[in-house]
């Protein structure tokens, strides 16, 4: 059977330490039991790795050593990925300020990903 591709963008990560927000990270502590027993394709982008660069050192240690427990495709932003994102925002489906979520949408249908976590 085909595993389901799975995008997940920087909230996914992020929430899995979270403590101002517990039922957000309990949920996603419990998808990511799912991600590490293989069920799913997952995949990220060097967006979502640029954004929690952005982290506190000792949250960013803590996501890196979540992100070390799966296997998981790290898509790279290239033309094809900034001229959709550009699209979105061309065809108002989204504003400028959203340019990093329209390229996780982008990275996310340019590798065919079949479901994006948000």
């Amino acid at each position: 059977m085909k595993k389901l591709k799975v995008y997940l963008d920087t909230s996914v990560v992020s929430y899995l330490y979270q403590k101002d927000a517990p039922e957000k990270m309990q949920d996603t502590l419990l998808i990511w039991e799912l991600f590490k027993k293989g069920i799913y394709e997952v995949y990220l982008s060097d967006i979502v790795f640029r954004e929690i660069d952005r982290c506190s050192g000792e949250k960013l240690n803590i996501l890196l050593d979540y992100l070390d427990q799966i296997e998981y495709h790290e898509l790279e932003t290239d033309n094809s990925t900034i001229e959709l994102a550009e699209k979105f925002i061309d065809f108002g489906i989204l504003k400028k300020k959203s340019f990093d979520d329209c390229q996780h949408i982008a990275a996310a249908i340019l590798a065919g990903c079949d479901i994006i976590i948000s």
